[in-house]
């Protein structure tokens, strides 16, 4: 297994030299031919996560988690579709970030280019494979990708397809390569060969990202949890406090931008907790709360101490009282994960000392916890949310998944003398 593994890092390396000589017109060639074999696959990837489906039913899995490994036709058209998207979107690669020319006439150009080789650990979600090999793709990064062993069987047919549309249409060969090993052993090998991984990025919970960093020789990316926060403040909108809280905690709740924990300003509790605990329940959520929020609804059970610091990833929503702004930015800046936090106010003022207090990649103010994501902000397929500060932060799209260089131009400047002439 180790050495088949470091192989995939040298054939990654020489594929990354090949893709970044690759035009914005090839890549986009290409990008759609998978969206195409991928959608031809349709029958072939449907079998194979039914075989994932059945392993992860005898496991006893969560609901939340089998809706995160299932595949069905529409989802197969959306990783599609995204495929697509991602075509059309602009290549960064070769972008000129800045220029400058110095006193003695040298041109200096700072430009955007591939990282090179990025490797992909990731837990439960099959469209992962695409979302991740497609962005790398695009900006020209080979990469190496490990998925879990609750998809293993979808994986393989995803990255199967991707690579059998691609290499028609002109990809470079093990551009896309997927381990076929799922025991942990494997996370080991790939963290520690950075002679071939120039970064490495894990995508779930929350051991998984830990065992990643300990071990990793090259730098990474962390799609930490989602301890995700709504502020409903004194001077919100009961109707639209309502709205967004069972929007952001009941559209998806398996996902890392689903709201945990909801705080409400003591002076908007008495009108604002039976409404929307009424709306909660009707979707089927268990209400979890302060002993001042079990004051008001009474029929609810207590939250602990570790309910502020859980991603429930469940219909499970816990609930504090504050008295205050203060109170509120200091719980999430806490408790929180540094994920998306959202006010909802009409105080504009409260809003701007929310957005710039809170020490997280997404703030939103009146807006669902549910749009931090790389689609909802334009970026096309994301390949996870970043709660680091470097080299990326929030929603990652194309432009995190390049580097850049300096590109310098001039006539024969010396450090110790004039420029020369073209002529000599």
């Amino acid at each position: 297994m180790t050495d088949a593994i470091l192989q995939m890092g040298r054939q990654a390396r020489a594929a990354a030299y090949r893709l970044a000589q690759l035009g914005s017109d090839q890549k986009n060639t290409i990008l759609r031919a998978m969206a195409a074999a991928l959608r031809h696959a349709t029958p072939e990837l449907l079998v194979a996560n039914a075989l994932d489906m059945a392993a992860a039913a005898s496991r006893n899995l969560t609901p939340a988690m089998l809706d995160r490994l299932r595949l069905d036709e529409p989802r197969v058209e959306a990783m599609a579709a995204g495929i697509g998207q991602v075509a059309t979107l602009p290549d960064p690669v070769g972008q000129i970030i800045g220029s400058w020319q110095r006193p003695n006439g040298i041109r200096i150009e700072q430009v955007r280019v591939p990282i090179g080789t990025i490797g992909i650990i990731y837990e439960s979600r099959p469209n992962v494979t695409s979302d991740a090999a497609v962005l790398c793709f695009k900006t020209g990064n080979a990469t190496i990708l490990r998925g879990g062993s609750e998809a293993i069987h979808s994986n393989r047919a995803i990255a199967a397809a991707l690579q059998a549309g691609g290499t028609a249409a002109g990809l470079p060969e093990h551009s896309i390569q997927l381990i076929p090993f799922t025991d942990r052993e494997s996370v080991a090998v790939l963290a520690g060969m950075d002679r071939w991984l120039d970064l490495i990025i894990p995508r779930g919970g929350k051991g998984l990202i830990e065992t990643v960093v300990s071990l990793a020789r090259m730098p990474v990316i962390k799609h930490y949890e989602g301890i995700c926060h709504l502020f409903a403040d004194a001077h919100a909108d009961l109707a639209m406090a309502v709205a967004l809280t069972v929007d952001s905690k009941t559209q998806k709740c398996g996902v890392c931008n689903a709201l945990e924990t909801l705080l409400v300003h003591r002076d908007l509790a008495p009108g604002f907790l039976p409404c929307v605990a009424a709306a909660l329940r009707a979707k089927g959520v268990e209400l979890r709360g302060c002993d001042t929020t079990r004051a008001v609804l009474t029929d609810i059970a207590a939250a602990t101490a570790a309910d502020w610091r859980t991603e429930y990833l469940d219909l499970i929503l816990s609930i504090k009282i504050v008295d205050s702004l203060d109170q509120a930015i200091a719980h999430i800046n806490e408790y929180g994960s540094h994920h998306t936090d959202a006010i909802v106010t009409d105080d504009a003022a409260t809003a701007g000392r929310f957005l710039r207090e809170v020490d997280s990649a997404c703030v939103f103010h009146n807006v669902s916890t549910r749009f931090a994501d790389g689609g909802e902000f334009g970026f096309g397929a994301e390949i996870g949310i970043s709660t680091d500060k470097l080299h990326a932060r929030g929603p990652m799209g194309l432009r995190e998944l390049t580097s850049y260089q300096y590109r310098v131009r001039g006539t024969g400047q010396t450090k110790g003398g004039k420029a020369l002439s073209a002529n000599g």
